[in-house]
This record gives C-alpha cells, structure tokens and sequence, in this order.
C-alpha cells in the first residue's frame, strides 16, 4: 500500500486557503494525500485555529521572535544576515522531521525565501509551490491586485484582464514555472474591494486543483522509482 503524500503549508494568516486544502484532502479531491503539519510566521495568524480544528499540529516560527533579527533592525547587511539564518534553520528543522514532507504548499505565507532555505528543500527532492493572484510574469510580489487593478484604471492592462496561479517556486519571487493559470476579467464600475473578493473566491478552487495535480505527479514518480 503506497504511502499518502505528505504536505506541510505553510500560512502567515486568515488561512482561508489552508481550510480549502483540509477540506479537500478530506472529501478526496486531493486523493492520497495527509497534511502532516502548519507552519506559521505571525502569531495572531487565525490558520493555527483551523489546525486544531482540524487535529492538525502546527508550529509558530517567526524571524524576529525567534532571535533571527532584532525588532527595528534597519542594517541591509544584518538584515539579510538574519533572513539568511531564519531561512536555513527552518530548512533543517523541516528535514529533521521522521514524517518530513513530499510537498510544500504555500498558502498565503507572507515570506520571501531565499536559497538557504530552497536549496537544501530542493536537495531533499522535496516540491514547494505558492498562489499568487496574479499571471505568469505580471506583478510579481505584493500588492499584485491592487496593481493590476491600477494598471486597469489607467487603461495600461493588457486585455483587461488579470488573474491567479499557482506555480513552483524557485529564488526569482513568483517566477517559477506555473501548474496552473486561471484569468480573470477586470469589470467597468468594480471598486478594488469587490475585485479582490471576486479573485479570492476563485483562489480556494485553483489551489486545490493545482495541489491534487503535484500530488498525483509525486505519486506517479515514486511509483517509478520502486
């Protein structure tokens, strides 16, 4: 009997995303498949609640409260300095685990990883993959739908349209090669508020869609293997 795959998400908040994947490891839209454990990095993030909720432990695991960097650092140098050390401890408290994961799935994680924490992730042939609500190779990093929705106003937003992916992540921030891309139309007389309503009404469908195609190409390369 083969083995479920194991994720490990990561949430830096309301965790409305990690609900999703719960509920869809549970009903079998993500078929052989357990998440084994939640990292956060804010300690109010409301995903810890659905954890337990869900008899799934969790771990809160911050780059100031955890002594990585002083609060106010403003150094550049310490600063990456800190980021540098932060990212390379988690990697190792992730590979430490007996159960350590087949998958990463970041679910609104409000981190940049650097290559201290992908590269030893990437050695242990384990996959990370991030939900940006934007497409491939347009406002890469925060505020992408305000952005877009700017871009939208000032009539510079190439057909009108914006969306969301879900891609693998690599050191370039959301410019790894996208599972999936879904568009969405920017409307005449929407405000930024019900625009971003109506791409996180979509987010919840495509990051459960996108985990359960990784799942089933792990399942399938381990099968190989064997």
């Amino acid at each position: 009997m083969a083995q479920p795959c194991r994720i490990l998400v990561m949430a830096s908040g309301n965790g409305s995303n990690f609900q999703a994947l719960i509920d869809a490891v549970a009903d079998g839209r993500i078929p052989d498949s357990k998440i084994i454990r939640l990292v956060v990095n804010r300690g109010k993030a409301y995903a810890t609640t659905r954890a337990d909720r869900a008899h799934i432990p969790w771990e809160y695991f911050n780059l100031i409260s955890n002594g990585f960097q002083a609060k106010g650092e403003t150094d550049p140098t310490k600063i990456q300095e800190s980021r540098n050390n932060y990212d390379a401890a988690l990697a190792e408290k992730v590979l430490s685990w007996d159960d350590k994961p087949d998958l990463i799935v970041l679910a609104g994680w409000m981190y940049v990883f650097g290559t201290h924490f992908l590269d030893p992730i990437a050695a242990a042939g384990i996959k990370i993959i991030n939900l940006h609500p934007a497409l491939p190779g347009k406002y890469d990093g925060a505020g992408a739908i305000e952005r877009a929705f700017n871009d939208f106003k000032a009539g510079k937003l190439e057909n009108n349209r914006t969306g969301i992916m879900v891609h693998y992540v690599i050191a370039q921030v959301d410019r790894g090669e996208p599972i999936l891309v879904r568009e969405i139309e920017c409307r005449e007389g929407e405000d930024l508020h019900q625009l971003e309503e109506r791409i996180h009404s979509h987010e919840h469908e495509l990051i459960v869609e996108a985990t359960a195609k990784v799942v089933k190409e792990i399942a399938a390369a381990k099968a190989a293997a064997q």
